[in-house]
């Protein structure tokens, strides 16, 4: 007799792998969490994600975007870094950025880092196993 598997709730999100002139792409880091991650969130019943992506940046970190400059990466899952027994389901975009950004809302803390090489800061699921190694791969398809 086998047992019906769970399925884990999922969290539908938009996120974005801001990069900026230099090649450093922004991380941010929510109030009262350890991980940090894309910038992002929860893509509301109507919206499209892109959409969702550009109120989220708005109101995160005060960065105005036009949604025909962000490129579809593709749909990646990971477990939710700051919700135990959900999985994260993230629509990514790749915007290249040259505005300034303030952490606002929810975001206590923005971090530059070198895609390349491993920050000496605690990443989440999502950005650590799949969005940074899938940018690092599309880095060196280009050289």
């Amino acid at each position: 007799m086998t047992s019906a598997s769970v399925v884990p709730p999922l969290i539908r999100i938009a996120a974005a792998l801001l990069v900026r002139a230099d090649g450093q792409t922004l991380l941010v880091r929510k109030r009262g969490t350890t991980a940090f991650m894309q910038p992002g969130g929860k893509i509301e019943a109507h919206e499209l994600p892109v959409h969702a992506l550009a109120r989220e940046l708005e109101e995160e970190l005060g960065l105005a975007i036009d949604p025909a400059q962000a490129t579809f990466l593709g749909q990646f899952s990971a477990p939710a870094a700051n919700e135990p027994g959900f999985i994260v389901q993230a629509e990514i975009f790749q915007l290249s950025i040259d505005a300034e950004v303030s952490p606002a809302a929810e975001i206590e803390e923005v971090i530059w880092i070198d895609p390349t090489t491993d920050p000496a800061v605690v990443l989440a699921p999502l950005t650590r196993d799949l969005i940074l190694p899938f940018y690092r791969a599309s880095l060196t398809a280009i050289a």
